[in-house]
């Protein structure tokens, strides 16, 4: 039970005292797990397209996507530090060895796109990188590329690191993704927008490098950015509580709130002004070399999102004037949008299911890149099973699974693709006004992780994922794309792959 204070508390700080309230509630009464029904694999909703159908959604993307307002959406606001986790490590016990992952970060040095402003920053310190690999103090060199008084990549987020070597210069993630943005999302006039979600501090630093470099990479390209740039809404943040469900209280006696993950960003994608918007995050790029196929797909992807969409208002406009069968709408509706209607559905007088088939019709809608499963953590594309007895298209995270049941640990272990966060939408109804996103999100599919702070253990609790939860009542479709558009970069040695080398 919350007291006066704390509900004051709560006010000043931008919060919703009833969400509150029900953020508590969900820890007492915990989020109840999905229902999956069975892996969505190809032929049974996957979509996978042989090389004439991708050239095909590609041209009719290039047709028909000039007259849209198209968006690149990059959530940046990550930090890079779990990048370099054993890095960390490796300093602190200060063993100039070359075993395990900082071995092989010593071994590739003169391969990362930083090398020479790391050289810079031991020159800064009184010697240089050569000097200092021959000394074999390698501790002296993570600790240049991580630590402030070097190049601090260990308080940067991963959008500002230098990701990749060109013959002239390197890029950082970026500007991968602005040039990404100009090849795939370049709407009339070829005006490219592109908007990144990043974290309060580090906002003035991207901001200055968008003004170092914007009107550079306009001249190559040919293209006119609009670049801009949000923060996760302080008010999304959840209450975390101790072990009792009762509010955690920090050492002033004020109530922890915590960042409640990538769902709170769908408030920050719900203030866009935009019809089709692409999602991808920040360190899933490559360089120019190998950009041809993320390019390729991603328009793909925006061809079969704009032909469907394109039905859709279609059959919205025969509904409504009465010039189309039901049967004709149904069998669209399971065969193209992946949803199976509820039982019930057959005791329905044509009316209601009239009713009924434009509710499913009028929704945003999604397509969803997917790769083949190498054993990648992270959620994947399911067939999901609702209490009607309705089965919809989701992308399910693990921990939305009980694990304790076999027949659903089996059902995600034969799914044969995962979700590499590819996304395309159609956020505007067939009149161009925008959806409320928040209409079409399923709050009951949140997240309980176990944290703790200041050596206390705590609750913490996310919101329903962007991709999954936070979309749940959106229309999907899953279209499987080549594993090679699919190279994010978790630790500082992902860099040495080859697809990051130039």
């Amino acid at each position: 039970m919350l007291s006066e204070a704390q509900k004051q508390f709560i006010l000043e700080r931008g919060s919703d005292v009833d969400l509150v309230n029900q953020q508590i509630d969900n820890f007492i009464q915990g989020f109840p797990f999905l229902k999956l029904s069975k892996p969505a694999v190809v032929g049974d909703g996957l979509l996978k397209l042989n090389e004439e159908e991708a050239n095909q959604y590609k041209q009719y993307y290039e047709v028909n996507s000039k007259s849209k307002n198209l968006l690149k959406f990059v959530p940046a606001s990550g930090a890079a530090s779990r990048m370099f986790k054993e890095l960390f490590s490796y300093i602190d016990k200060g063993e100039n060895n070359l075993e395990g992952a900082a071995g092989k970060f010593i071994e590739g040095i003169q391969k990362f796109a930083f090398v020479n402003d790391l050289d810079a920053a031991l020159q800064k310190a009184g010697t240089d990188l050569e000097t200092t690999l021959q000394q074999g103090n390698y501790v002296k060199i993570a600790a240049a590329l991580l630590e402030e008084s070097g190049l601090n990549y260990g308080n940067l987020p991963k959008g500002l690191l230098k990701f990749h070597q060109y013959e002239n210069s390197s890029r950082t993630p970026m500007e991968e993704h602005l040039v990404e943005g100009a090849r795939y999302a370049a709407g009339s006039g070829n005006e490219v927008n592109i908007h990144f979600t990043v974290s309060p501090e580090h906002r003035v630093k991207f901001e200055s490098l968008v003004r170092e470099l914007q009107s550079q990479y306009e001249l190559e390209l040919g293209v006119k950015y609009t670049i801009s740039f949000s923060l996760q809404k302080k008010s999304t943040d959840t209450i975390a509580v101790d072990l009792n469900n009762d509010p955690f209280k920090e050492s002033d006696g004020t109530i922890l709130f915590r960042p409640a993950g990538h769902g709170a960003l769908l408030e920050n994608l719900n203030d866009l002004e935009a019809e089709i918007i692409f999602i991808k995050n920040i360190d899933n790029v490559v360089p120019d070399r190998i950009k041809a196929d993320t390019v390729l797909y991603k328009k793909v992807l925006g061809g079969v999102l704009l032909n469907t969409q394109s039905k859709i208002f279609d059959y919205l406009d025969k509904i409504d004037q009465s010039a189309v069968e039901n049967a004709e709408v149904e069998d669209f509706i399971t065969s193209q949008l992946g949803v199976a209607f509820p039982s019930e559905y057959t005791v329905y007088d044509d009316a209601k299911k009239k009713e009924y088939l434009k509710n499913i019709l009028d929704r945003p809608i999604k397509v969803c890149g997917m790769v083949e499963n190498k054993g990648e953590p992270g959620g994947g594309p399911f067939w999901v099973s609702a209490e009607d007895g309705s089965m919809s298209l989701q992308i399910a995270e693990s921990a939305q699974i009980d694990m304790n049941d076999e027949a659903q640990l089996a059902i995600l272990k034969n799914s044969s693709h995962f979700n590499p966060v590819d996304l395309v939408c159609g956020v505007t109804d067939r009149k161009g006004k925008a959806y409320n996103l928040l209409d079409f999100r399923d709050p009951s599919t949140g997240f309980i992780t176990e944290k703790s702070k200041d050596g206390r253990e705590l609750k913490a609790q996310e919101l329903p994922g962007l991709w999954n939860g936070a979309m749940a009542f959106w229309n999907t479709i899953f279209v499987e794309v080549p594993i090679i558009t699919f190279n994010p970069v978790k630790t500082v040695n992902d860099l040495l792959r080859e697809e990051h080398q130039n």
